[in-house]
Order: C-alpha cells, then structure tokens, then sequence
C-alpha cells in the first residue's frame, strides 16, 4: 500500500507542479504584456521582474514582439512551436520545445494592440526548463515519502508494541508446558486471553484423549501379561510333563495336553490383539460391503465340526433375501466366533443345542447365537462383556463377548443378552447396507 500510495503521490506531484509552474508562466505573460502596452515597449517594470525571476523558484525566460513581430524585449530567439494550431489565436498555447540544448514549457499569449499609430498582433512568450519543474516534483515526492516513512516506522512500532504485549500470556503458556515433564499431561488451568481460550480447551482435551489412551494400553498391557502368564505357564509345565514322562502311553497323553494347552495360548494371544486393534482408530474406508448371510455360513461350516464333535446339535437359519452390511470382514468374524465359543464355553453339561440366525430387523441386520445350557441374563451383561471377566470361571479368557461388544461399537451397533427362558441368547445388531 505504501508504494501504490507513493506512486500516486509522485504522479500528483508532476501534475501539481506542471499545474502551478503553467499558471506561473500565464502570469508572467500578462504581466509582460501589459508593460509592454503600458510602456509602449520600452521596458519592463521592477513588479514583473521580480514576478519574473521568482517564479515558483525557477528562473523564467520571456521574448515579447509588437505588431508586425517586430522585437522590443526580452531574450532573443526564442523557442519555436512546432505546428502550432488552435481555433483561438488570442487564447493562451502552452507546448514544450527545445531551448539552447535544454527542454523548456513554453507558455505564449497574444492581443491585439495598438502602439502609436500602428495597430496589430503583440505576441509575448514565456518560457521555463522541464528540470526546475521535475525538481519541484521530486521535492514533494520526497516529502511525502519522509511522512509515509514516518508513518509506516510508527506502525511498525505500534504493531511490534501490540504484537509482543498480546502474545506475552502465549510465551507464558508455552514455557509452562515446556517446564512440563513428559509424563504431566494434567489439564491447563493457567488464565489465558479469551482469544486463545479456545486452543486452551482444544488442548485440555486433547491431553485428557492422550491420558486416557495411555492408560487403556497400560491396563491393556497389565492385563494381558497377566492372561498370558497362566497359559505359557501350562504349556511349560506340559514340556516338563512330557520329557519326564515314564512310558510311551503317558507321553502321548501329556503331549496332547501339551497340543490343547498351545491351542489354548494361541487362542488368548489372538484374542488379545484382536482387542487391541478395535482400541486403534479404525478408518471407514476398510469396511467392505458384504452379506451377513455368506459371512455367518462360512463361519459356522468351519466351526461346525467342532461344535459337533462336542456333541452339541449345530443349526444355521438364514432368510432367502440377501442381507448387506457395510463392516470389516476380519472383525466381523471374529465376534461371530467368539460368540459361538461363548456357547460352547459356558453352556455347561446342560448344553445339547447351540442354534445361530441371521435376520433383518427394521434398518439393522441381526447376527443371534442361542443355546440351551447353564443360561445368561440381562442383568449380568455388565460383568459378562467386561474384559478378563466372567459371571462363573471357567476355561475361557474373559475376552470373546468384550471384543464382541468392541466390534458392534465400531460399526454403529451393539451386542445385547436377550430374555428367554432357558438358555442364553446374544444378538449383534449391525446397521444395514
């Protein structure tokens, strides 16, 4: 902005001056002129000499001729108009032109005049150098810069004044958090500006998101040590089992103990990071468009031999339509087992019957497993989907219906324990596609 102002500023200063050295050189011709008629052309008087030479501060020449151009004053030759032409002879003609080697503005005027008993045109010029005008110009310009240069440095002071009072409470706060150890992620509480209260907010919340999430892995990494101690553990104890075994029938029973306890090892470490990643953000764009029909067959006619080697009755109901949901395939599956393992798990000597349906319910797709063993309640879900918990022990991890309930969540739905009469009944609802 300073420079386009500056810009403007110099052009104004040019045409300024061009506008006061012109009317300048305008008075001097009148001047001239009427000394001329006044003194029959004899001589100038002191007035207009004076006029003449301080003229805006720059010298001004002048050439006058009678009737007929006869010469009677001023500087000889003088500079010569080039095509001169206008409607009006006796209005006053302003043009440029060149005089002893040197731009000049050159003003000149013409009258009719009558001097003693001879009548005609009286022509005076008037003349000035361009550069005495260009110094005047660059003078203002020079002016106006020193006050814009003024102007910008008490600004810049104002502003650095302003700037530095305003972000003192921002310095304060950043040495406050920069004093912080790595491990105080405790909130704010420092006053601040009500500008930037808002980024205070946003990073109370950010660090209690941190907090939070820093704690969840450290009860996460508690807890699975814990889960994993006892079955690696048992695996151990199986090994030693197995190499001091007496005879050939002992070590193929503890070997096959060795087998069911590694499966089991297994199973916990996979439970666990399945767990895990559901705590990790989970990006929309993994999810898949599928059936929940084709997903619950494939699943259940893997696990169906071994349900039926149990000597439970395993039955599968799905509708004829098919039923979409948008989800992640890999999740999915792994709820729907760990449903099916939840029966198998905790249905007791009373389970003869593990029956699992697929359905729509209103916008929802529903996945429900149901039994006819030992039983669940609506009121026990708390304990029942809590992780590393249990309504009753068993051999289980405590970890199937929390990574279950985990999965529902992550895809907009939930898991619920329905009320029946005999039994345990889970339903996972999903929203349809």
């Amino acid at each position: 902005m300073a420079v386009l102002l500056g810009f403007w500023r110099v052009t104004v200063a040019q045409r300024t001056a061009e506008d006061l050295f012109d009317r300048s050189l305008l008075a001097a011709a009148l001047a001239i002129s009427r000394d001329v008629v006044v003194s029959g052309g004899d001589a100038l008087l002191p007035s207009t000499r004076d006029l003449i030479r301080d003229a805006s501060g720059g010298e001004v020449f002048y050439h006058a001729t009678g009737p007929g151009g006869i010469y009677i004053t001023g500087y000889a030759y003088p500079p010569k108009s080039s095509g001169l032409d206008q409607a009006d002879p006796y209005a006053p003609s302003v043009f440029e032109a060149t005089y002893r080697g040197e731009e000049v503005r050159v003003l000149q005027i013409k009258e009719r005049v009558t001097i003693e008993n001879l009548t005609g045109d009286a022509s005076v010029k008037v003349w000035q150098r361009i550069e005495d005008r260009q110094i005047f110009a660059r003078q203002l310009a020079v002016r106006a810069a020193a006050l814009m240069g003024m102007l910008l440095a008490t600004l810049a002071l104002v502003v650095w004044f302003g700037v530095a009072r305003g972000l003192r409470p921002l310095i304060d706060l950043q040495d406050a958090i920069a004093a912080r150890s790595p491990n105080d992620l405790s909130q704010i509480k420092r006053p601040v500006p009500l500008e930037v209260l808002g980024i205070v907010k946003t990073l109370n919340r950010l660090f209690s998101k941190v907090d939070a999430s820093i704690t969840a892995h450290q009860v996460f990494i508690s807890d699975a040590a814990h889960q994993l101690r006892n079955p690696a553990a048992a695996v151990q104890s199986m090994a030693e089992a197995v190499r001091d075994a007496q005879d050939k029938e002992e070590r193929n029973k503890r070997i096959f103990e060795l087998v069911n306890a590694a499966r089991s090892s297994a199973r916990v470490a996979d439970q666990l990071l399945s767990l895990d990643r559901l705590q990790q953000t989970a990006m929309a764009a993994e999810d898949k468009v599928l059936d929940l029909r084709e997903v619950v067959q494939d699943i259940c006619a893997e696990l169906g031999p071994t349900v039926l080697s149990r000597g439970v009755e395993f039955e599968f109901d799905a509708p004829d339509t098919p039923v979409h949901v948008a989800c992640d395939e890999l999740f999915m599956t792994e709820a729907i087992k760990n449903l099916i393992d939840n029966a198998l798990k905790h249905g007791g000597r009373a389970l003869t019957r593990i029956h699992v349906s697929v359905a729509k319910a209103g916008e929802a797709a529903v996945v429900t497993v149901r039994d006819d063993g030992k039983g669940l309640q609506p009121e026990q879900s708390e304990v029942a989907f809590g992780r590393f918990s249990q309504v009753e022990p068993s051999d289980g991890s405590g970890l199937g219906l929390a990574i279950a309930t985990s999965v529902a969540k992550r895809h907009g739905g939930l898991l619920t324990i329905d009320k029946v009469d005999k039994g345990a009944s889970l339903s996972l609802y999903i929203p349809a596609a």
